[in-house]
């Protein structure tokens, strides 16, 4: 089925739509440099149409379709950016200018992201596994290799078991454990704490790897973060692959069944990623309560964006759940670390070479998102800082090597990072109209209407059509604005050195005991009161009787309203909500049998983690249950694995919906049953498929508005009780320390 012709016919095809699509955008260009605003109302209005009717028809050359569809919405965006570049830009005075020119640029940044979303996501490429040859001593051998720097022993201790749970053969793979924190730099650190903690934590997880059959890897120096702990690994390691795991990121027993078959037909494959699934909500998600019923904020990437780039032999190494070949890590010394994203460098380096990867859309890892929103800003602003390296100290449109798709995909990646400029001139621009007058804008009714209408109708809809089930509309503003207010300052800090910034580790395992407003929260605050002035300023121009400038008005009012209706969104998700479990839980219904001596009960598991499982019971067994109860389970096999029995202690008793509930806790008796239950709760696959499949859920422009202004309007309102609440607390603890002190 793979044969070379499939793979020169997929090249050949991906030549043509390109050229296809560069003849498409020329006709554009030259049709938008002249029409006039009554041919655009026409034009206008019949794309929109005609984009809806292709929305509503089945048709069975679908990704000729998909091509004429984003086409089209593509030509209404280039009509609006030419009649916006050559006709609103008016000069009145030098503020006003200034404003306006910081306007455009934010506009022309969301339009250069728009336009390389549509080209990426031309044709998403769906791989598939390639099977494995029926002789096993054909297949490749792979070594895992787990960085880790300051995670705590039950975190490693998790991902190295499901590690070498994996089912290869045993021969063929090595799991090792690669401590940066016990390096010889820190174990003889100047602070003597620091080299008594950095000594026993190498004793501690060097013990661990010999008792469970992995090896333990440090160095002497903590040289170039992540990357020099990876190469140092790789001279220690001599497998023809390398499966790379973040240190909580827990694999699937058939990750590497389904990943090594494409280094075998492929002999210039170097990279083989696979998606990142977290089974805990991020702090965003977590604070607003969408967890169960929004897709997560990674899918779409994971989902939608690397099978595009994969059409275009672009798909990027993630930093995890990653397979890369040896030889050619080695060719280029190893993972590359000149900047702090090395995953994504490492696979710009390689592809420039004329390597190429794949990616297949199975979660095959399950991992930990950052608990706090700190944590998650530390990531992320690592992550912005890294892509804004790439494109500054190589940019993806200057190396040589690569093809013009891999060229623009791989600047669309390191580009779209600018987004906290965009959002925070968004944000604040309303101001400028509604409470200082300034002329940022110039147009009439009718030209806004036949230009820019159809440019944002037919951006909602190719948001939809390209991501409506695995992200719903006004998510990446929510998302990108909570982010922008602390990662622009570092996004500068690049500019002003591309060298400077250094790789921060997100903590993970975190434990929240209360709920609390993050202190994160001021800037917001500040964002919130000058956005809801401008729109009371609106308010106030329209009861004046001359209503000058009426039209202006009330779009700048609609777009303040925006922006509150997001900052709204933007305070719910800012109080933090208490997280007291350190494993998340995932829903299941897998039956059972519980064993009370020589009694069995059949049970159902309603729910599972590292740390024990739910189980559903008659209310009449209530009789022979108590908590602190030792009991052992026998679960069915779940999507073909047998389990086999395990050991639980009662934690609870609980009745839901008149069906007896029972709480768990392992305790295993030895490391063999740690390590199948650890296969047990995390080594499938389908059933990471099935829960995000349950998310998938296209609820349009309209609902999703709805469900997160009700979401706003709700948790923020959560959010000023508990900040109101706070400081009266905190008055009457000072005060009350005060008395004392008097006293």
């Amino acid at each position: 089925m793979f044969s070379k012709q499939y793979f020169e016919n997929l090249e050949q095809k991906g030549v043509l739509r390109a050229l296809a699509i560069g003849l498409v955008l020329a006709v554009m260009v030259f049709f938008a440099a002249n029409v006039t605003t009554n041919t655009q109302l026409v034009v206008g209005v019949g794309g929109l149409v005609i984009l809806a009717v292709l929305r509503m028809i089945k048709f069975k050359n679908a990704e000729d379709i998909r091509v004429v569809y984003l086409s089209i919405a593509a030509f209404l965006s280039i009509d609006y950016f030419f009649w916006r570049t050559f006709t609103t830009l008016t000069y009145y005075d030098l503020l006003s200018f200034s404003i306006a020119i910081l306007l455009y640029l934010a506009e022309m940044y969301g339009f250069i992201v728009y336009g390389l979303s549509i080209f990426v996501n031309i044709d998403p490429l769906d791989r598939k596994p390639m099977p494995l040859p029926d002789d096993q001593r054909e297949w490749p051998t792979v070594d895992i290799l787990i960085p880790t720097y300051n995670e705590e022993r039950e975190i490693l201790e998790v991902t190295m078991l499901a590690a070498l749970a994996i089912d290869y053969p045993v021969e063929k793979f090595k799991v090792y454990l690669c401590d940066d924190g016990g390096t010889d730099q820190r174990c003889n650190d100047s602070d003597p704490n620091k080299a008594s903690s950095a000594r026993a934590r190498r004793k501690e997880l060097k013990e661990l790897c010999e008792a469970s059959g992995a090896h333990y890897v440090t160095r002497a120096k903590n040289v170039h973060a992540k990357a020099g702990n990876l190469n140092n690994a790789l001279g220690q390691s001599d497998g023809d692959l390398v499966l790379i795991l973040d240190a909580d990121h827990i694999p699937t027993v058939d990750i590497l069944k389904n990943t090594t078959g494409w280094f075998l037909k492929d002999p210039k494959m170097f990279l083989v990623q696979t998606p990142h699934f977290f089974t805990n909500p991020d702090p965003i998600e977590k604070n607003l309560k969408t967890w169960r019923k929004m897709p997560s904020e990674s899918e779409m990437f994971y989902k939608v964006i690397q099978k595009g780039l994969d059409f275009w032999n672009a798909a990027f190494f993630c930093g995890s759940a990653a397979v890369l070949r040896r030889s050619c890590l080695l060719k280029v010394g190893g993972v590359v670390g000149e900047t702090i994203t090395e995953d994504a460098e490492t696979a710009l380096t390689l592809h420039s070479m004329g390597y190429n990867s794949a990616y297949i859309d199975r979660p095959m890892i399950s991992g930990l998102s950052p608990e706090t929103l700190g944590g998650f800003i530390t990531q992320r602003v690592r992550w912005a800082q890294g892509m804004i390296q790439i494109f500054l100290l190589k940019n993806p449109l200057l190396i040589r090597g690569l093809s013009l798709p891999q060229r623009l995909c791989y600047f669309s990646s390191s580009f779209f990072w600018f987004f906290p400029f965009a959002r925070l001139v968004f944000c604040i621009a309303p101001v400028a109209f509604l409470l200082f007058s300034l002329k940022i804008y110039d147009s009439n009714f009718i030209d806004f209407l036949a230009f820019a209408g159809p440019h944002l109708i037919a951006t909602f809809m190719v948001s939809g059509y390209l991501f409506g089930r695995v992200r719903w509309s006004f998510v990446s503003e929510l998302y990108e604005l909570m982010q922008s207010v602390y990662t622009m300052p570092a996004i500068l800090k690049v500019f002003l050195n591309p060298r400077a910034p250094s790789f921060n580790v997100t903590a993970k395992g975190e434990i929240l005991d209360r709920d609390f407003v993050s202190p994160l929260a001021k800037p917001f605050y500040a964002l919130l009161i000058i956005n809801l002035l401008a729109f009371g300023a609106g308010m106030l121009r329209y009861m004046n009787p001359s209503r000058v400038h009426e039209f202006a008005t009330g779009i700048t009012m609609f777009w303040a309203f925006f922006n509150i209706f997001i900052l709204l969104a933007c305070l719910g998700a800012l109080l933090e909500r208490r997280q007291m479990r350190s494993s998340a839980r995932m829903a299941t219904n897998i039956q059972a049998r519980l064993n009370l001596g020589e009694r069995h009960i059949p049970v159902e598991i309603r729910d599972l983690s590292n740390g024990g499982m739910s189980l559903a019971v008659d209310a009449a067994y209530e009789q022979y249950l108590s908590p602190e109860k030792m009991v052992t389970i026998e679960p069915e096999a779940d999507f073909g694995y047998e389990p086999g029995m395990f050991h639980l202690q009662i934690r609870n008793l609980r009745y839901r919906d008149r069906t007896l509930m029972i709480g768990t806790q392992y305790r295993h008796e030895n490391i063999d049953e740690m390590k199948r239950k650890i296969a047990f709760v995390n080594g499938s696959s389908q059933r990471w498929m099935d829960f995000q499949m349950g998310r998938e859920e296209n609820i349009g422009v309209w609902g999703s508005f709805v469900y997160l202004m009700a979401s706003g309007l709700r948790y923020s309102l959560e959010h000023v009780g508990y900040g109101i609440l706070g400081k009266i607390r905190k008055e009457r603890h000072n005060r009350s320390v005060a008395t004392a002190s008097s006293k």
